[in-house]
């Protein structure tokens, strides 16, 4: 008996779907229903090869893979991050339409460039009046100060974005532009990785366009328009609450970008420098997602401080490339779409390829007339994408949706400042299938297409872009808003396409072993990091062994009064809880409630480091890995009993130790991360030790000093006559064998300042370096017989000192790299 190819029922799952699709889409203009059916049929023969007839596991399986790439987003106003909203769908596109696309958009690009250097420049078309001065000098985004100044590189714009809509009968329009800090290339990217690992066998079947040319001719573009050879380039962000840092972070990792904000910069003597822990490093390029007001404060917008003081002297002197150059955005507004057709004609010889949709701005009377006249069917919107005082919030608003009062309003704004408004034709959409409850539905999309400058000038097209898809199936585009889905988009052909990599040739000879820069803030970041995550830990093993559950002896039998008033004192100096009324149960238990779970409230609670925790592997995505960042995102334990909690933090602890240990290659960054555990599990054991080790100290403290060192397995391999101070003291404290003591921890920290970069070629012992051999040396020369209160708190400030030190030469504050001496510049 013959057996059935697995792609027969595949075969049959997407005929079917299609089939319904189409019965029930409706209304012209879908892309699926206006397309031949053999691309969207393999698309789909693809999807049902892999979940059979369950489109909601579809959904679910590429969310999943989106998940596991580390994408999300942030709305504004949340400080908690959302995962991706991704379809399993995408969207085709054949290849000849494309190549009508991806003309356009660079027609529209070479526009740009031509009417910023005139605006930045001779300002020809404001002098002739071509273009009215209002729709210049009226844009918040023009800046006065870079008028007569010629961009590093020769160019304003190196990358930019223009939003797409497909209307009923097939035709693109443009419905906006970007290029103050376009968004969303990185989030293209990270759909087609994700929807790549759901159809594997779409790229061979529909021969896809591949993103990496387009990503590596960016990186090229930006290199070769900078004056040195071997440049270093940055991306310029605004740190973590930022709606798009992740995707930000993303696309550093991909391009090899450093990923800096502004405190990491410094302008000396017009060139900028990326402050690191090798002293500060030329910066030649910053591809920037600043608000250009905000990039100096010296320059624009003195409040400021997430900007670089001289950054704008430096860039005006040709020492550092800013894309897109700061100004570029003036363009962005509206009211240029009611110019930009006639301007294509009069600079170019032709009109616009991609035609904008159609746009009257309110600062010309006879257009003004016409909105006013027709105000029921246009979309009313700010001229310069900001408020206005006429309209009842930022976003643009269909003139039948306003009330009476609101119209009256916007009328009597309109009369006081026309220039302020623009009137818009309503734009139906085309829709495209999404996988809604139990089949698939028909939703209205946008498409975002990015173009970038490449090492010759000319422009390149992202083969494909970031689809946003709307909620609703109203296709009017004034109603899907920035949309609620997204998908990756398909550019397919007939020829087959060479498998492009960012990754080098198999048989490069080209070695590297040097990761790179590692700048101040990113070394600062994975100190602490280490240290939260060993803060809590330790706090975790307190609590355990407060309430009576012994880590590793057996019985876990209730300690003495004594012994429990100690760690009562230990959890309150560490700040972590009040003091209870009294030592019954009730109070212990409310006691570590807070030490576990206070929030926001000023205790330094195992919460609190969490969160710590979390928001340094949230500013971190481009160093580590997807496996990390999750782990440090995982909500805070809610068994029901508290000791189930602990147990369950402790081993996520314990995951994060192994990932850091067994996954992070050796770099520096990796060397402050282990820097900041041993330092603060070492400053834990002294502690512990001055706590419970000194003279007179009774069983449950020394069972209470194994347990908090972790060591009770080892000390009774060791010793089969029971507990003994020494023996004890000894192992937890001078043991250089056990990786949980004292000793262990101060030599790994030795070992890490020897292996980090020093400023100086004298070869003398750098102040971080001297007190850690110090130290080392006191601990290697202790016996464990002699200890006393004295050595372990000599100790504690030993390691305090040691601290400051290394946060002094390698956590630069301020403008104390700017004066201290031996800083190299490279």
């Amino acid at each position: 008996m013959a057996t059935q190819s697995p792609l027969f029922g595949a075969a049959t799952h997407a005929r079917r779907w299609v089939d319904d699709y189409r019965a029930h889409a409706g209304a012209g203009g879908d892309v699926l229903c206006a397309a031949e059916d053999a691309p969207w049929l393999a698309m789909f023969e693809e999807l049902a090869a892999l979940v059979g007839d369950d489109l909601a596991h579809a959904r679910e399986r590429v969310q999943r893979h989106a998940a596991d790439i580390g994408t999300g987003f942030r709305i504004i106003g949340e400080s908690e991050e959302r995962s991706w909203p991704l379809s399993p769908v995408p969207l085709l596109i054949d290849g000849d339409e494309w190549r009508h696309i991806e003309r356009g958009v660079v027609q529209r690009a070479d526009l740009f460039e031509t009417i910023l250097t005139d605006l930045y420049g001779e300002a020809k078309l404001v002098a002739r009046g071509i273009v009215p001065a209002a729709l210049v000098a009226g844009s918040p985004f023009f800046l006065r100060q870079l008028v007569g100044l010629t961009p590093a590189g020769g160019h304003h714009l190196h990358f930019v974005a223009v939003d797409l809509g497909r209307g009923p009968t097939g035709e693109w329009r443009v419905l906006a532009d970007h290029l103050r800090s376009p968004t969303g290339a990185g989030y293209a990217l990270e759909n087609r990785l994700a929807v790549s690992r759901t159809l594997g066998g779409l790229q061979a079947r529909l021969n896809v366009a591949r993103h990496a040319p387009f990503f590596a001719s960016f990186r090229d573009g930006l290199a070769a328009a900078c004056a040195r050879t071997d440049p270093r380039i940055g991306l310029l962000t605004p740190g973590r609450y930022n709606p798009s840092y992740p995707e930000q972070a993303h696309l550093a990792r991909y391009l090899g970008l450093l990923l800096v904000e502004g405190a990491d910069l410094a302008a000396l003597e017009d060139k900028v420098y990326v402050r690191t822990i090798g002293g500060l490093k030329r910066i030649d390029a910053l591809w920037r997602r600043l608000d250009p007001r905000f990039l100096d404060p010296l320059a624009f917008d003195t409040h400021s401080k997430i900007g670089v003081p001289g950054l704008i002297d430096a860039y005006a002197a040709g020492n550092v490339l800013l894309a897109n150059a700061p100004g570029a955005g003036v363009l962005e507004a509206p009211a240029w779409h009611a110019f930009l057709p006639q301007l294509c004609t009069r600079l170019t010889g032709a009109g616009l390829s991609l035609p904008n949709i159609s746009t009257w701005w309110c600062g010309q009377p006879s257009e003004r007339a016409r909105v006013e006249e027709d105000l029921s069917n246009l979309l009313i919107g700010p001229a310069f994408g900001s408020g206005t005082l006429g309209l009842p919030g930022d976003a643009p608003i269909a003139g039948s949706e306003l009330s009476g009062e609101q119209r009256a309003t916007l009328l009597a704004d309109l009369e006081r400042r026309p220039q302020d408004y623009v009137g818009q034709e309503v734009v139906r959409l085309s829709t495209m299938p999404v996988v809604g409850e139990e089949a698939l539905v028909a939703r209205p999309f946008t498409l975002r297409v990015f173009a970038a400058r490449g090492p010759d000038g000319r422009w390149s097209v992202l083969p494909g872009g970031f689809c946003r898809i709307g909620e609703h199936p109203d296709p009017r585009a004034a109603v899907m808003g920035e949309g609620n889905w997204s998908a990756d988009v398909v550019i397919y052909g007939r020829d087959p396409v060479a498998p492009v990599s960012l990754l080098p040739a198999p048989d490069t000879h080209q070695v590297r072993r040097n990761p790179g820069t590692l700048p101040s803030r990113v070394a600062d970041n994975f100190f602490w990091l280490g240290r939260y995550l060993e803060r809590g830990e330790a706090l975790l093993a307190i609590i355990r062994v407060m309430l009576g559950n012994s880590i590793d002896a057996d019985g876990g039998a209730a300690l003495g009064p004594d012994t429990v008033s100690r760690l009562v004192g230990m959890l309150a100096a560490a700040g972590a809880a009040p003091l209870p009324a009294a030592l019954k149960r009730a109070d212990l238990t409310q006691m570590a409630r807070t030490a576990m779970e206070s929030v926001d409230t000023g205790w330094q609670s195992v919460a609190e480091m969490n969160q710590q925790a979390r928001r340094i592997g949230n500013v971190s995505r481009d160093r580590l890995s997807a496996d990390m960042v999750r782990l440090l995102d995982a909500p805070f334990p809610t068994h029901r009993g508290m000791l189930d909690r602990t147990g369950s933090l402790q081993r996520r602890y314990a995951a994060i130790a192994g990932l850091s240990a067994e996954h992070m290659s050796r770099t520096a960054a990796w060397r402050f991360h282990d820097l900041g555990r041993r330092i603060e599990r070492a400053l834990a054991l002294v502690r512990g030790a001055r706590t419970f080790g000194l003279p007179g100290a009774s069983l449950d403290d020394l069972s209470t000093l194994l347990d908090l060192a972790n060591s009770q397995i080892s000390y009774r391999q060791r010793y089969l006559t029971g507990l003994a101070r020494v023996p004890v003291l000894d192992l937890v404290a001078l043991d250089p064998g056990n990786p949980r003591s004292l000793a262990f921890q101060v030599e790994r920290v030795a070992e890490h300042l020897a292996a980090l970069p020093v400023l100086q070629d004298d070869g003398m012992a750098e102040e971080q370096q001297a007190e850690a051999t110090e130290l080392k040396a006191m601990i290697a020369t202790a016996r464990a017989a002699t200890i006393n209160a004295d050595l372990l708190s000599a100790t504690e400030r030993r390691l305090g000192t040691l601290s400051n030190a290394i946060a002094r030469r390698y956590f630069l504050q301020g403008a104390e790299p700017l004066r201290a001496g031996g800083l190299t510049l490279a």
